[in-house]
């Protein structure tokens, strides 16, 4: 989630911002949890940026040799409480080797990375080839929805300029690929402290699927939908390219065989 001078220094040793993790109602993680199951039966499975272990006691109990890095020392003294599988990292460099895992995912922490480029990049570089990646943040460039918690998706005319970002992206794709960054953003530092208010990347589902693919991943699904939520509402929601301008970006995605190991 940074480098040492990350400007979430401020939350690395905060025990009160562990204490929100702590009280994450379990449908807020109940799909990352599902879709992060690796395919075969006690798969090794990694969840960057873990909190205080949610997920990795979940799917530990599940039978899965699950591990789990994050890069405040309050969250994993608080997670010793629910399991022993999580340790503290840099934020930078995933202290694994390449190809180690069958399946990686990060749940709204690609939003607060100092380099979201190279967090993707390594995320891709320790799951094996064939291996699965998720990845759930919020879409800060949502130009539809409701219960917009982050001054980017407030207002119509946030929501009209964010349509029009969304088009931008998509050409610089096509036409200038080797351009295509994540666009920062200034972080909103207040008390009290607001979850996603100190966000500093403006993640959406078109740019976590770019970078996927540039580093050797085919995406298997981009959604709008980060819960589990009625099968018949979830199809019409992800049934069109409407989708990338709506609530929350979800992307899963398998690691090509042929990718180098990195």
């Amino acid at each position: 989630m940074g480098a040492n001078t990350s400007h979430l220094d401020r939350v690395r040793d905060d025990v009160a911002y562990s204490d929100i993790l702590a009280n994450w109602d379990a449908g807020f993680y109940a799909k990352f949890t599902q879709t992060l199951r690796p395919a075969t039966p006690g798969g090794r499975v990694l969840d960057v940026g873990c909190g205080v272990g949610q997920v990795v006691a979940t799917l530990a109990a599940d039978g899965f040799d699950a591990w789990g890095v994050d890069v405040a020392e309050a969250n994993i003294t608080r997670s010793r409480q629910l399991t022993d599988r999580c340790r503290w990292y840099d934020g930078a460099r995933l202290p694994f080797p390449a190809g180690h895992f069958a399946s990686v995912g990060a749940l709204n922490v690609l939003e607060h990375v100092e380099d979201p480029e190279a967090f993707v990049a390594e995320v891709v570089r320790v799951t094996e080839p064939g291996g699965q990646i998720v990845l759930s943040s919020p879409n800060f460039l949502r130009a539809w929805g409701w219960r917009d918690y982050h001054p980017r998706m407030r207002g119509l005319g946030n929501k009209w300029r964010n349509l029009q970002a969304l088009f931008a992206r998509l050409r610089q794709m096509r036409e200038a690929p080797s351009a295509v960054r994540f666009e920062r953003m200034t972080p909103i530092i207040k008390e009290p402290f607001t979850p996603d208010d100190d966000a500093i990347v403006c993640t959406n589902a078109l740019d976590m699927s770019f970078f996927l693919r540039r580093h050797g991943c085919t995406v298997l699904r981009a959604e709008c939908t980060d819960r589990v939520v009625n099968p018949v509402v979830d199809f019409v929601l992800n049934a069109t390219p409407l989708r990338y301008g709506l609530f929350n970006a979800f992307v899963v995605a398998r690691k090509n065989s042929g990718s180098a190991p990195g």
